[in-house]
């Protein structure tokens, strides 16, 4: 038997709604095969089976909401006996109830042939090796090829330890087994004072993303000392340089030049400069994050927002920005991200300007502790100063705001942030191509 859990979709997320059950008990089932559709406020997404078999429980009804790391179904696997009693091993160790790091001691390295349907390689991007034995637990916990990369190891060149995973999962899974739409109350609380309804009026409830949204919002106002300061920048030059390379881009690569990845480039930058921004806040600990992994909230058809993430974007280029920003986008739009495109986010940036607004206050998108919003860029008379005195002229202007976690992010701290990214954005490179 093996068991099919809730998939972990980013931090900030704990639970998913099953909206469909795409296999029904009896159903025989492929590896990889997606066996049912789910959702959360930020992506919809498919869950597929680790293994060929016969599905023989579903533990959960279309509708209900069960959370990160709970069973949901049962498969009887088709793989053979010593694969299965692998599988089996490690699905059985719950981390839950893991009380120390030796809990594992008793799952053996798996054989190479068995690794082989691994999907996650035996050695990273960056160099990292992997063993079989923690491939075969990142597999059957559903941990991505990007998460697994952002756990720290305490091996040799900072290999990935058997107890540095467990220990990773344990962390994590210090939540409820089990949610119901009966045990959370995903709604915003009700209006202090009564809310008079005329006879004219008529009530939308809120759908479930909106909902969601809502609760995540009041979570971080009430998890965050938020602080929000403001500065202009004068991109008179950014303005120029794409009006001159964004039909060149079009023409070249197919793909649209707009001011977004200029912006994640200025973010990013300032971000190396001041590290402090870029962490997290758990307890009393601060968690310095290691990449820059900056989001970018995108409005979807409906209304609702979705914050894909551009994952270490400090190692980018502009081009490169530009052609992940879009790809992300454009899936956004057809609700066609995977749930890792949506997770590790360490900033996030809004382009409040895209509504015509000048300016505005953004909430923080937990657990990260800032975020950016960019107003529109409009025309102004301003003061330029010259060697030979000032002069008044039309420039190309725009609005930043910054909200902070005042917990660990002071105003001095927040406000050389913000200037920093001016700068950057001030003295950005117009000799450039892309």
């Amino acid at each position: 038997m093996i068991e099919i859990k809730m998939p972990r979709m980013g931090e900030s997320i704990i639970e998913a709604t099953i909206t469909k059950w795409l296999k029904n008990i009896g159903d025989n089932i492929s590896e990889d095969e997606p066996i049912a559709e789910i959702a959360t406020d930020k992506v919809d997404s498919e869950i597929p089976s680790p293994a060929s078999g016969k599905l023989i429980k579903q533990l959960f009804k279309e509708g209900d909401v069960a959370a990160v790391d709970s069973v949901i179904a049962i498969i009887e696997s088709d793989l053979g006996a010593e694969d299965k009693a692998d599988l089996s091993k490690v699905a059985e160790a719950k981390v839950s109830k893991i009380n120390d790091k030796d809990a594992f001691n008793e799952i053996e390295e798996i054989k190479s042939e068995s690794t082989s349907e691994i999907a996650i390689p035996s050695t990273d991007k960056h160099g990292r090796f992997y063993s079989p034995l923690v491939r075969s637990i990142a597999k059957q916990e559903n941990i991505s090829n990007s998460e697994l990369e952002n756990i720290p190891g305490t091996g040799a060149e900072n290999r990935l330890t058997k107890s540095d995973i467990i220990n990773y999962l344990k962390k994590i899974s210090e939540k409820p087994a089990a949610i119901s739409e009966k045990q959370i109350d995903i709604k915003p609380q009700p209006s202090p004072t009564n809310v008079f309804v005329g006879k004219d009026d008529e009530i939308i409830e809120m759908d479930r993303m909106r909902r969601l949204i809502a609760s995540h919002m009041i979570a971080s106002e009430a998890t965050s000392v938020h602080i929000t300061m403001f500065a202009e920048a004068d991109v008179t030059n950014i303005v120029n340089w794409r009006e001159k390379n964004k039909n060149i881009l079009l023409k070249r690569e197919n793909e649209k030049l707009t001011y977004t990845p200029i912006f994640i480039e200025a973010v990013a930058k300032a971000l190396k400069d001041f590290p402090m921004i870029n962490v997290s806040v758990d307890g009393n600990r601060i968690i310095l994050r290691k990449n820059i992994n900056i989001g970018v909230a995108a409005a979807l058809p409906n209304g609702n927002l979705i914050v894909p993430v551009i994952k270490n974007a400090d190692h980018k280029n502009l081009l490169g920005i530009t052609k992940e920003l879009n790809d992300l986008a454009t899936r956004s739009r057809e609700n066609q991200l995977k749930p890792y495109e949506i997770q590790g986010g360490t900033f996030t940036i809004t382009n409040i300007g895209t509504f015509g607004s000048i300016m505005g206050t953004p909430i923080i998108n937990q657990p990260e502790v800032a975020i950016l919003g960019v107003g529109v860029i409009k025309k102004r008379p301003v003061v330029i100063e010259t060697p030979d005195g000032d002069t008044i002229g039309i420039r190309q202007m725009m609005y930043l705001s910054l909200s902070c976690d005042h917990r660990v992010v002071d105003g001095a701290l927040g406000g050389m942030f913000l200037q920093r990214i001016v700068e950057n954005l001030e003295n950005f490179n117009t000799k450039q191509t892309i």
